[in-house]
């Protein structure tokens, strides 16, 4: 019986990888509960500000969530005061949500093995539902940082605005300030991102994944708050989440971000890397 070599499979071109990015953000941002979230995140920035504005009196310093003080003076500062609200638990429960379903949720469905059908591979479809993941990241930002500075503007005066190290800057500057602090948060988040996506290799219960997540964004917030183990703090993916204040002075302190960066490139690559072992060697039945 003449021996036979099996015949490896061809490598998929990079166009396929692509066309799944494109298919995977259509089908995530398609779906009603994605702009579920993204409406109840763009809800509590209108919230902030209609309660501000129908106040009798206005907060005075040190009153309420930071930034919250100056909302009357500029409308600009409702998207700062959003984000502090939101980054604790809204945040994180909306990426913990996309995040603990990219793979879990299409083994629930059943799905998992058609996708593995296609010649892109088991590396690659990994790599594209982190995007899909990092991509969501990006949009539940710039909704709450948008929708504030929008209903900020709408209800509130708009002018120069005074930064934390007491400089003034203009209109359009403290835009561009605000898109900074929306890259910021973003990066924050994708740390997360890369656990939800490790956690959702493990499970093929996309609620049990999700809920994962989340918990553990708040245990890490829990455990930052917490000066009996100050000597972990900064190995928390948590750590530098509302670090977004250095952006906010003159000149604008970088040493935050970069931290924020360099922990959460770790907490991707390792996080990643144990998804990529997990999910190369399992045996996908659904």
């Amino acid at each position: 019986m003449p021996l036979t070599v099996p015949q490896r499979r061809p490598a998929a071109p990079p166009a396929a990888g692509w066309a799944l990015l494109g298919s995977e953000l259509a089908v995530l941002f398609r779906r009603r509960r994605t702009w579920a979230m993204l409406l109840a995140l763009a809800a509590i920035p209108v919230l902030i500000a209609v309660a501000v504005r129908l106040s009798s009196t206005p907060p005075g310093p040190g009153e309420g969530p930071p930034f919250l003080d100056r909302v009357t003076q500029n409308g600009l500062f409702v998207a700062m005061t959003a984000l502090v609200v939101t980054i604790p638990l809204f945040l994180p429960l909306t990426v913990g949500v996309v995040a603990g379903d990219t793979v879990a949720g299409e083994a629930g469905l059943g799905t998992l093995r058609y996708l593995l059908v296609a010649p892109a591979g088991r590396a690659r479809l990994l790599a594209v539902k982190y995007a899909g993941a990092a991509a969501f990241c990006l949009a539940a930002t710039l909704t709450v940082v948008l929708t504030g500075a929008a209903v900020g503007a709408a209800l509130f005066p708009v002018g120069p605005v005074t930064l934390l190290s007491g400089d003034t800057i203009g209109v359009g500057e403290s835009l561009v300030r605000s898109l900074l602090v929306a890259g910021y948060v973003t990066v924050s988040l994708l740390g997360l991102s890369a656990v939800g996506l490790f956690v959702s290799t493990l499970t093929d219960v996309p609620v049990g994944a999700m809920a994962t997540t989340v918990v553990l964004a708040v245990v890490a917030q829990v455990l930052d708050s917490l000066s009996q183990v100050a000597w972990l703090h900064p190995w928390l993916f948590s750590h530098y989440w509302l670090g977004f204040a250095d952006l906010l002075r003159e000149p604008v302190l970088w040493a935050s971000f970069g931290d924020n960066l360099r922990l959460q490139a770790g907490y991707v690559v390792v996080c990643g890397a144990l998804a990529a072992w997990r999910f190369l060697t399992k045996d996908v039945l659904s």
